[in-house]
């Protein structure tokens, strides 16, 4: 595998979900064609400059929510660009079946 085209794949379907959706962890692996490195698709958001333009926002969870910790300051704002773009949340989550990207 080599690391730097992974993280460009990764990057483009990143790119690709549309507002208002949201895609796993796993689903991003998945469509990037490796579909066991949903860690490794955490570890590349996780490492995106402060002022990217990608929509990290749009990556969740498997259990529809969101994986900062409940209520941190980077939680609340990934919340807020999600609700923003009409996700409504219940709790700590929301309804992936209502809101997963289906590709």
């Amino acid at each position: 595998m080599q690391d730097f085209s992974l993280k460009q794949t990764i990057w483009q379907v990143v790119a690709a979900i549309p507002a208002g959706n949201v895609a796993t962890y796993g689903q991003v692996a998945r469509l990037a064609g490796y579909p066991n490195h949903a860690r490794y698709v955490g570890t590349t958001m996780k490492s995106l400059p402060r002022d990217t333009r990608l929509p990290w926002h749009r990556v969740v969870n498997s259990k529809g929510e969101l994986s900062f910790p409940f209520n941190s300051e980077p939680w609340r704002k990934q919340k807020s660009r999600l609700e923003q773009e009409g996700v409504v949340f219940s709790g700590k989550g929301f309804s992936l079946k209502q809101y997963q990207w289906e590709t």
